[in-house]
């Protein structure tokens, strides 16, 4: 089947907004793989000219950046979809006084407000300037928590579908008034009739459901975390009853830390491909989200991307793929696919999952020890190797810095992953001669961690606006000087300066709460989790 849109989604919201340099270097890989369609993902990260709080301190992208951006698009044979929100996740401005009246709760709008759609109008009416495309993409998705704050103190419960349905219909209007033909996420229909984003029956997504969605906007499904293609069918067939030519969006992994997920990309976006072929849907997107604050390098998912563009040509074959690839970007397959950790994700019976122990083991506390019980040395081992292998793509002409971040990540973890765990065993075991050589790697992880630091800090500004660096410092120097201080406070003990480490008197329980004790990898995404006093 030949797809008449083949396109990537880039965040730049999640604190980083990608400078147009990186983009243009981008969009001339997408023509390279024709890929035609490009969005940007931008809930508060473009200029509105009547709102000076819209997406201030954030690294807004400028009229004259996105027409930039655009007209290259358009030289390259690429169209530029904007790609915003309309209800929720917008809470890069709730925080500021002006919006909080036409807050709901959380990063909601507030439904019925003539000011809410006065925003609504601003923000498509500057994009109708800025853009060449008339398709736009208008969000709607998770507001799990629609009417609940003050729409419903103004206005009493009222249902979900009610509330959704009314504020459609005004955005709908808006976005023809300016020419738009909008399409939305379409989680929230499913969320009427199911405690998640999934049916068992396409006959779940009845009539009714369908005339909540106005004529002019179009169905987007999404979904990056399924392998089998028995849920994509069934979920293609429930979107044709909206009866409009729908759209789909897989995912590229690069949002669960510093390290992508090329592996689970391939693998979700195989199945997930065939069914679209089988259902005949023409329009498909890759999405390459930034969740809690952006991490990885753009260009680490050049494997899955291109992987990808041969899956949509109907090329399939693993090797030639892998040759290709060699041709594309002067970098063996199976060389850059190490910055996957493949060892780590490759687990459950060669079973591919989205975990992501390089995050939360870096930032999980030494001495509180969250995730302490579902590690243990042998990945040491493995982030060692891992960097060894990885040497050779450090002095690459075009991503050598990239490959030299996630090498100085590797380093500060084959120390650190276990570090804890020793700790905790020699401190309770009174170990007074273990504990001092532990100083040691408490010593080598602070320089390892500047290391790590400033080859971040080189990938960063090479590849983004320098706005939402400094969440990164934060949580670096905040780790940086965590590690001073346990080292010292150790040092303190074994000296007999203090007669107790309170945190390592602890017995450390397993973070599931599942009392098998056995070590497993998970998922934990949110900084904020990995400290428990943190709230």
């Amino acid at each position: 089947m030949n797809f008449k849109r083949k396109g990537i989604m880039i965040d730049c919201s999640r604190n980083a907004v990608r400078s147009v340099n990186a983009i243009k270097k981008f969009i001339d890989l997408m023509k390279q793989l024709e890929f035609n369609t490009l969005m940007l993902y931008t809930e508060d990260t473009y200029e509105i000219d009547t709102q000076p709080y819209f997406g201030y301190l954030r690294g807004r992208y400028s009229k004259a950046e996105l027409k930039e951006i655009d007209t290259y698009c358009i030289l390259n044979g690429i169209e530029l979809i904007p790609c915003i929100q309309t209800l929720a996740h917008l809470n890069g401005i709730v925080n500021w006084k002006i919006y909080e009246e036409i807050t709901d709760c959380n990063d909601i709008l507030l439904v019925d407000d003539d000011r809410t759609y006065s925003l609504i109008d601003d923000m498509l009416r500057n994009i109708s300037e800025t853009f060449s495309s008339k398709n736009i993409h208008i969000g709607m998705d998770e507001a799990w928590m629609l009417g609940l704050g003050k729409y419903l103190k103004r206005n009493g419960y009222t249902k979900p579908t009610v509330i959704m349905q009314k504020h459609l219909e005004r955005v709908a209007f808006i976005a023809k008034k300016y020419g738009f033909k909008p399409m939305m996420w379409s989680d929230m229909f499913f969320r009427i009739v199911s405690d998640g984003y999934r049916v068992q029956s396409p006959d779940e997504i009845d009539e009714n459901i369908c005339n909540i969605l106005p004529k002019n906007v179009t169905p987007v499904f999404w979904n990056y975390y399924s392998l089998e293609k028995s849920f994509y069918d069934v979920m293609m067939q429930a979107h044709k009853n909206f009866k409009k030519n729908f759209w789909f969006a897989g995912g590229l992994w690069t949002w669960t830390g510093f390290v992508p997920h090329n592996l689970y990309s391939i693998e979700t976006s195989k199945v997930a491909i065939e069914s679209c072929i089988d259902h005949e849907v023409e329009n498909i997107f890759f999405t390459m989200w930034g969740d809690n604050g952006v991490e990885s390098s753009l260009f680490s998912i050049l494997p899955s991307m291109y992987y990808v563009s041969q899956l949509l040509k109907g090329i399939s074959d693993d090797k030639k793929i892998k040759q290709g690839f060699r041709s594309f970007c002067g970098i063996e397959y199976d060389d850059f696919i190490q910055i996957d950790i493949p060892e780590i994700n490759y687990i459950l019976e060669n079973k591919i999952k989205n975990v992501n122990p390089e995050k939360y083991m870096l930032y999980t506390d030494y001495f509180l020890g969250i995730f302490d019980s579902i590690t243990d040395s042998s990945r040491n081992q493995i982030y060692k190797e891992t960097a060894k292998k990885i040497e050779k793509l450090t002095s690459d002409k075009n991503y050598g810095y990239m490959f030299k971040n996630i090498q100085a990540l590797l380093k500060v973890l084959a120390i650190k992953n276990d570090l804890g765990i020793r700790t905790r065993c020699a401190y309770q075991a009174k170990d007074k001669i273990e504990l001092k050589s532990l100083i040691m790697d408490y010593e080598n992880i602070e320089a390892e961690l500047h290391n790590f630091y400033e080859a971040f800090k080189t990938l960063w500004y090479k590849e983004n606006k320098p706005y939402g660096f400094e969440i990164h410092e934060n949580r670096i120097g905040g780790l940086m000087l965590r590690t001073k201080s346990c080292r010292k406070r150790l040092e303190d003990y074994v000296n007999g300066v203090i007669v107790k480490i309170d945190e390592l008197e602890e017995i450390i329980l397993d973070p599931e709460c599942d009392p098998d004790g056995q070590k497993r990898e998970i998922s934990r995404n949110e900084w904020n989790k990995y400290f428990v006093n943190i709230m």
